[in-house]
């Protein structure tokens, strides 16, 4: 019984992530945004720069933006499974070289977590606007 009120206590818990990323300020992560926009675009049918576009990125598997360079990391991650959800979006975030070793984004990341909240809310927006 133990174990069960545990596991249900850790799903409940689980659940309950997604929606902070949810509570991010949209306006305000367009502004964090910026700071991406040199190399990813985040609209619909937008191009590809040095980045992959980041349109529906929320859910997507990593490293499967059709027609972009994926470094070996990143494609390997995909191919295990991984999916660019709100909590791995975020950890990627505050410090993309720990993550996945080897990628060849430079960024040195977004510390502030209201940042990465607001920063995941607009990108989320951008997905289900176009819908």
């Amino acid at each position: 019984m133990i174990r069960l009120t545990g596991a249900l206590t850790a799903l409940t818990l689980m659940s309950l992530a997604p929606a902070a990323f949810a509570e991010g300020d949209v306006e305000k992560g367009a502004k964090v945004f910026r700071k991406c926009a040199a190399c990813h675009t985040a609209e619909a049918d937008g191009p590809k720069r040095a980045g992959p576009n980041l349109h529906g990125v929320v859910g997507r598997t990593v490293g499967s933006f059709e027609g972009f360079g994926y470094s070996d990391a990143l494609k390997t991650a995909g191919e295990a499974g991984d999916v660019w959800d709100a909590e791995r979006l975020s950890g990627f975030l505050a410090d993309p070289k720990s993550m996945y070793k080897g990628h060849k984004m430079s960024f040195a990341g977004l510390k502030k977590e209201d940042e990465r909240t607001d920063l995941i809310a607009f990108l989320s927006a951008q997905a289900t606007a176009a819908e």
